[in-house]
């Protein structure tokens, strides 16, 4: 069986980045009839790790992110949308798998020393927060999922759900299913880059494009780009290499003779930056403008969400409660049997 499990922290909308790296992704999968079972989860408890003292701001963010999932076009009846905090089997797998996980190996994971870093935690780091590899190890291994479709900084996160995998396995016999990363395949899309030039598109850096910007705010964005600092005059030669107004066309756009010609053009000198960021707009909007119209529609009935979300989440619990069930099992605590 084919078995994908992927989600989101419901700590703001979602942006262009998640879009590219993942949600577009997801929607091909979701379509393409390939995969027996999808489980997509709002991980409002890893959201909390770093977020417990506002968890009404996370209650909000739970709505936004289920608004951007149906309107980039994820949907329920082919696709289980559900809310980690919900499924309580998850907590306990986690426990389980606390005990086959060192301090060490935790502090030496790189996306969680990236985030250490980029949140300043230094002394002061929330053991959930340090913890939260082994939470996704029981949020991916508790659905049997076999796929795991992420971007590229999430890539450590995965590497040690399978070491999670391979040490309860030769434990307690084959209990879990090891999954595999699958990455997007344009390379450009699997860390695309804020609007100021920095690495990573973040909420906390304030370098996003959001999925639900308006027009207006999406245009003004464009214009704020990080492009050539060296491109002074139109008749100056460009470079294309780091500059992020190229960087979102080799992701976004699918006409890839007009965007090398304007490469081309642009480093031989006589393209201006706002002529390409004009066009860049364009394309954003060709895929903005959809998304942003369905997210009205279902921004008109909240309620009709959250039953959405409650449904996909009692699916979610009950795959999940065979899973632990299976682990107990195996590990021979399952007293009352």
């Amino acid at each position: 069986m084919k078995t994908i499990l992927t989600g989101d922290r419901p700590t703001g909308k979602l942006h262009l980045g998640h879009f590219v790296g993942s949600l577009r992704e997801r929607v091909r999968l979701q379509n393409s009839g390939d995969f027996d079972k999808i489980f997509i989860m709002i991980a409002d408890a890893q959201a909390l790790t770093d977020h417990a003292g506002t968890p009404a701001a996370v209650r909000e963010n739970i709505l936004n992110v289920a608004l951007d999932y149906l309107a980039v076009g994820l949907d329920p009846e082919k696709s289980t949308i559900f809310i980690q905090s919900q499924v309580a089997e998850l907590f306990e797998l986690t426990a389980y798998y606390l005990n086959v996980v060192t301090v060490s190996r935790l502090e030496r994971n790189p996306t969680v020393k990236a985030e250490i870093a980029q949140k300043n935690f230094e002394a002061s780091i929330p053991a959930g927060f340090l913890c939260y590899p082994v939470s996704q190890a029981a949020d991916i291994t508790a659905f049997d999922a076999n796929i795991v479709p992420v971007g590229e900084d999430q890539a450590p996160m995965l590497e040690q759900t399978r070491e999670v995998v391979r040490k309860i396995n030769e434990l307690y016999g084959e209990t879990l299913v090891e999954p595999d990363i699958l990455l997007p395949q344009n390379q450009v899309c699997r860390r695309l880059p804020g609007i100021d030039g920095k690495a990573k598109m973040s909420k906390t850096l304030g370098n996003c494009i959001y999925l639900s910007d308006d027009a207006d705010t999406v245009a003004a964005k464009v214009k704020e780009m990080y492009t050539d600092p060296l491109h002074i005059k139109v008749s100056d030669p460009g470079h294309v290499e780091g500059n992020v107004v190229f960087t979102y066309l080799d992701a976004f756009c699918s006409d890839t003779t007009t965007v090398a010609e304007m490469k081309e053009h642009y480093q031989r000198g006589g393209l201006g930056d706002v002529k390409v960021k004009k066009f860049l707009l364009e394309v954003l909007e060709e895929t903005l403008k959809p998304i942003r119209e369905r997210r009205k529609n279902f921004e008109k009935n909240p309620a009709e969400v959250w039953n959405m979300l409650e449904n996909g989440t009692k699916v979610a619990q009950a795959k999940a409660a065979e899973v632990l069930a299976r682990l107990k099992h195996n590990m021979k605590i399952d007293y009352f049997k």
